[in-house]
């Protein structure tokens, strides 16, 4: 009896995780459907070249070739000094603090709520510190602002690969006589390194998604930015203009951005999974 009756509640626990799963992959295809379908007759090679031409968010000619360059300059800027700046915390973290726990939890809590903090939070505050530094809305604003969003991901997503490391490893190295900075980028760096490439690649995804943090400190051009103190159009604050127009021609236009933004993102996501398989190192076996 006792049997028949562990057996119906694994049943009933499997369906209920199979329904769970399918549920959430079925609501992907179905948010990217909906996406394609309704910017599919606005989607071109020519939009994705072109400049936005006089009367474009009014039905006129053009692309918005802007607003994809201007997100990868931002979201590569921003990866670039996230990775610069959450590095080495992340080994700070897992080689210098190994032994002081409290302070591993303390630091650990501070870059989760940092993760959590809402990114228009983000933006009003890369908008006071630019009028803080006397900048202008720009293109280095942008990054700076989108940096400060995506360093506590690509930190801590990087940090929960070096924990998985073992101990030992550690040990060793001390043993044949390394320094923790040699441990640090000579050992575990080059274990952790296919995490590290996932959490580059996340946090760049998360950064040339991003609308909030770039509504007031990047703001927005139809040119495609020459230097840094340039403004700079985004694709999600492209959707947003366009999809809040009258014209159903700009609308569309406004899904066929999501839909090349959807893209980029899916993209960025195999790209994560291939190198991260592609540069998977053993040293323990």
């Amino acid at each position: 009896m006792n049997n028949r009756i562990k057996l119906r509640e694994e049943r009933v626990m499997r369906n209920l995780a199979a329904g769970a799963t399918y549920s959430v992959i079925a609501l992907l295809l179905f948010i990217i459907g909906v996406i394609f379908v309704k910017g599919a007759g606005a989607l071109s090679f020519g939009m994705m070249l072109e400049l936005p031409k006089g009367g474009f968010y009014y039905g006129g000619e053009g692309g918005i070739a802007n607003a994809i360059v201007g997100s990868v300059y931002i979201a590569v800027g921003a990866t670039l000094l996230a990775v610069i700046v959450g590095m080495p915390i992340a080994l700070f973290l897992n080689v210098y603090l190994i032994r002081y726990q409290r302070a591993q939890s303390a630091i650990r809590y501070f870059l989760d709520t940092l993760w959590g903090i809402p990114s228009i939070v983000y933006g009003a505050f890369g908008f006071t510190l630019m009028l803080y530094l006397g900048m202008s809305a720009s293109l280095l604003a942008g990054i700076i602002t989108v940096a400060l969003l995506i360093t506590p991901i690509l930190v801590r997503t990087f940090d929960d690969v070096l924990c998985t490391i073992p101990r030992g490893l550690y040990e060793a190295s001390f043993a044949l006589g390394s320094g923790k900075g040699e441990t640090a980028f000579r050992v575990i760096f080059r274990q952790g390194f296919s995490g590290f490439i996932t959490a580059l690649l996340l946090a760049f995804g998360r950064g040339i998604g991003d609308a909030a943090s770039v509504l007031f400190t990047a703001g927005y051009t139809d040119l495609i930015p020459e230097h840094l103190d340039d403004p700079a159009a985004t694709l999600p604050l492209a959707i947003f203009f366009q999809l809040g127009s009258p014209i159903p021609e700009v609308r569309a236009r406004a899904f066929a951005s999501a839909a090349i933004l959807t893209l980029l993102i899916l993209a960025i996501s195999l790209i994560a999974r291939y190198l991260s398989r592609k540069y998977s190192i053993n040293v323990i076996k």
